[in-house]
């Protein structure tokens, strides 16, 4: 039985294609501006605190009740 021979440079081709298909498809990407990631990300944040803020409430509040009606 023979080994193929260097079964690594079909591999290496297939890396190479991927690689290119990658950088052809980044080149499509509509990149946000500078000041949009500014914004966007400062909509993320306030989002996430105002939701924490939420869920802290409602869980202070339920535990309150709960120990109200466990008493």
């Amino acid at each position: 039985m023979n080994a193929p021979a260097n079964t690594n440079s079909g591999k290496t081709q297939g890396v190479g294609k991927f690689l290119k298909g990658v950088r052809s498809e980044l080149k499509k990407v509509n990149w946000p501006s500078r000041k949009e990631l500014i914004n966007n990300t400062n909509v993320v944040i306030i989002t996430c605190i105002l939701i924490t803020a939420l869920l802290w409430v409602l869980d202070t509040t339920f535990g309150y009740g709960l120990n109200l009606f466990l008493k």
